[in-house]
């Protein structure tokens, strides 16, 4: 409350059929009278509402999972108390569904006094999947689930987790699912920033961060062999989840708090820290996260300093422009001792700065191997004309 009341409205404002929908509200042991306000919801609504109390769970895994048993219908959707739907949401989710055979749907996100993600929504994808697209990238449960697909994986959301318990459901949804829809071009759902700053991702310390970075890679790990795949996936545990952890705030934590974030960071990054993995990130991430996997907390605090103060790297343009370093700390100190690689830029992020011509290795070994498919092809042709001699 007084945000639940914005929620339910969005609710009654929906415009498919009414007797498609069911509500099912848990009031996980709330003291503001949500409970009393669901009762009289469920009293005067003309959709069908179940109202179920339980005493507080700590999280909202345990509602959802009690929510999710109840369900009957063929999809399902979680909504928050503190957000809300847009008018046609569930009616396009569902078509969208329905027309493709796709057993995820994500709609339009909007932030409401908060960030919300935005890279997935560039245009409306019928069908997708999670390699083909960024929508790794929004792991909230605000989606539009195939309720067949979760009943016959068990799939539930993990108690034992305090924070990130939806990335870990809605990733393992993605891996299984038969397709993924995206709606870009109609918001489905407004995510609300609330007035008291207590959302409940932004609560627990940081060792539940790191409790679901685990998990969420071990998860990518068991449906995803080793290889170009699973080092796609591996980005957003290590950039979302983990790398935060070794930002600006890493310079003000005490030593106790560095040396524990890099001993929890250690099996994480033995595990799934890959050169397929590092070429992907920027390079401020990428010299971050080697400084992790490295174990150099004192490497790392100067460049926690540097990203603290906002300052920013010199760009180095070498081999005609065709390689462009970012001269972060510690670039070309023979003491630290950190390879010229890591910060060398991608290009996707040197065609921002003049000057930089694209077509470093990567063309050069392109061009190479037209060079010698146009050898072979003259060598096969020579050959033919002296058999036929």
């Amino acid at each position: 409350m007084p945000y639940l009341v914005e929620c339910l409205a969005s609710v009654e404002a929906q415009t498919i059929d009414p007797e498609r929908i069911e509500v099912i509200t848990v009031d996980d042991g709330s003291t503001d009278g949500t409970g009393e306000y669901l009762e009289e919801f469920a009293a005067r609504a003309t959709i069908p509402v179940t109202v179920i109390r339980q005493q507080n769970s700590g999280g909202p895994s345990g509602p959802r999972n009690v929510g999710l048993g109840k369900a009957t219908g063929r999809y399902v959707f979680f909504l928050d108390a503190d957000d809300r739907l847009g008018p046609e949401a569930l009616e396009r989710m569902v078509a969208m569904a329905d027309r493709n055979g796709t057993d995820v749907v994500l709609g339009r996100i909007e932030g409401v006094n908060r960030g919300a993600p935005k890279s997935m929504w560039g245009r409306t994808l019928d069908r997708t999947d999670v390699f083909s697209s960024n929508i790794r990238y929004t792991l909230s449960a605000q989606k539009l689930f195939r309720r067949e697909l979760l009943t016959r994986h068990g799939m539930r959301f993990d108690e034992s987790l305090w924070t990130g318990e939806d990335a870990l459901f809605t990733m393992e949804a993605y891996l299984r699912a038969d397709g993924v829809s995206v709606i870009a071009d109609y918001t489905c759902y407004y995510l609300v920033g609330r007035d008291d700053g207590k959302h409940v991702t932004k609560s627990g310390g940081y060792e539940l961060r790191f409790d679901s970075a685990r998990a969420l890679m071990h998860l990518i790990a068991e449906h995803i062999p080793a290889g170009e795949r699973r080092d796609l996936l591996m980005t957003r545990p290590l950039v979302v989840t983990l790398l935060p952890q070794f930002g600006p705030r890493f310079a003000k934590d005490s030593e106790k708090v560095r040396r524990r974030k890099l001993e929890l960071a250690k099996p994480l990054m033995d595990a799934y820290w890959t050169p397929g993995v590092a070429r992907r990130l920027k390079v401020e991430e990428r010299l971050r996260l080697h400084l992790v996997a490295e174990q150099r907390p004192e490497l790392l605090v100067s460049v926690a300093r540097f990203l603290k103060d906002k300052k920013q790297p010199a760009a180095l343009l070498e081999r005609g422009g065709r390689r462009l370093y970012l001269a972060y700390p510690h670039f070309r100190d023979a003491a630290a001792g950190v390879p010229d690689s890591v910060y060398l830029a991608e290009p996707r992020e040197a065609r921002a700065y003049p000057g930089y011509r694209e077509g470093g290795t990567g063309s050069l070994l392109r061009r190479a191997a037209r060079k010698a498919r146009r050898i072979l092809r003259s060598a096969a042709a020579t050959d033919g004309r002296a058999a036929a001699a």
